[in-house]
């Protein structure tokens, strides 16, 4: 047994207060958030792409923000990709959704990957900018990802094939690797998944539909069929029930409900202005849209709150499995999805009515019509009566995470 080494102790001092979590990030988020507010009606108007915002977000090392720092990353913490997905919320939707969806994925890598070289050569990719899109829901299942009919076919030499008839793959376009939920293999339960890397060389996308949305249009969320051929190397080590309970379910909706509250805090923002526009044309008299001000920003601040709580509280168990797969912590994460999409369109829609006709106009500075449109898409996205039936069962297991 090797003795322990003993060591003079130094003085105590004051413990350093940690460091402000956007504090890392600001300058850089700031500066993607400027160029997605430039290009952000137009993504909307055309429905295509963020393409100036992704490739700003990639050159600033956003998307690489969360690797781990012994892989040569930043190792965000959730709490601080909160903050970034509700800066860029405040600019560009589309934009903020990308970056909340990619997060949602690669973070899957280094929790539950493993080593094989496919794996590997994927984080890396990720670390020098990468974007990662998924594709978890099939037709034919109603949209729950955790069922698959599509199955991994292995051949003797290693490769294996697959084929998913997807609804919607978000950004498939400009991603440089899709995430796919499969069967284990073609006897293998609908529920018996794993997550595949599907490269660009080795995929085949056929699109079968448009995204033609009220809301989110930049996501461009069209419908594909993808063809893939690869090799097992590819394949993440964990199932997809334990990789979706512990990081995609919980890091997903934390940074859904981020992204939202920049759409709610642009949109309070603008009624902010048009309030102290009304102030400064009737000077010595409280304009009365203030009252409705102060109302809508204290609801903004509870649902900051209640965002900002739950990021913390996945960062306190992030490396606890028996935490993140209980049926508590599954009641939070959904009720956070929940609420939060439920409350950012009450929001907007104060806002709105205290901005008056200039934020019902749909174009100008004071619109906030694209918030309106894009809030909309909360509830319906992963539906909310999807995931309270699915709380039905694990309500009568435990109560809520208080």
């Amino acid at each position: 047994m090797i003795a322990p080494v003993l060591e003079r102790r130094e003085p105590r001092t004051a413990p350093t207060a940690p460091e402000p979590a956007k504090d890392r990030f600001a300058a850089r988020t700031a500066l993607v958030a400027d160029i997605a507010a430039r290009f952000a009606d137009e993504v909307d108007r055309d429905a295509r792409p963020p393409r100036e915002a992704i490739a700003a977000m990639k050159e600033h090392g956003l998307l690489a923000a969360a690797v781990p720092t012994e892989l040569g990353g930043e190792g965000a913490t959730l709490a601080e990709l909160s903050v970034i997905a509700t800066e860029l919320g405040r600019s560009c939707a589309a934009t903020a959704m990308v970056f909340a969806m990619h997060q949602g994925q690669v973070m899957a890598l280094w929790r539950h990957g493993g080593a094989s070289c496919g794996v590997t050569a994927m984080i890396e990719a990720v670390r020098a900018g990468a974007l990662v899109a998924s594709s978890t829901t099939e037709r034919g299942i109603g949209g729950d990802a955790r069922r698959s009919t599509c199955a991994i076919e292995p051949d003797a030499a290693g490769r294996i094939r697959l084929r998913k008839d997807a609804p919607v793959i978000s950004y498939a376009t400009e991603a440089d690797a899709v995430f796919v939920t499969a069967r284990r293999s073609v006897d293998a339960a609908a529920s018996d998944q794993r997550l595949v890397i599907c490269l660009p060389s080795e995929t085949t996308l056929t699109q079968t539909s448009t995204w033609d949305t009220l809301g989110l249009r930049g996501t461009c969320s069209n419908g594909w069929t993808l063809d893939a051929e690869t090799h097992e190397d590819n394949v993440l080590r964990d199932d997809y029930a334990t990789i979706s309970a512990r990081t995609v379910l919980p890091v997903s909706h934390v940074l859904w409900a981020s992204v939202w509250l920049g759409i709610a805090a642009d949109a309070a923002d603008r009624g902010r202005r048009a309030v102290r526009k009304q102030a400064r044309a009737a000077v010595g008299q409280t304009p009365p849209g203030a009252l409705r001000l102060a109302e809508l920003l204290v609801d903004l601040q509870a649902l900051a709150d209640t965002v900002r709580h739950a990021a913390a509280r996945f960062d306190a168990v992030a490396d606890d499995g028996a935490v993140l797969e209980s049926s508590s912590f599954a009641l939070a994460a959904n009720a956070l999805k929940i609420g939060a999409s439920e409350r950012v369109t009450d929001l907007v829609t104060k806002a709105m009515r205290i901005v008056g006709i200039a934020g019902f106009a749909a174009t100008g500075p004071l619109s906030v019509a694209r918030h309106l449109r894009d809030a909309h898409g909360a509830a319906v996205m992963v539906s909310n009566d999807r995931l309270l039936q699915n709380d039905a069962g694990l309500a009568l297991m435990t109560g809520a995470i208080l």
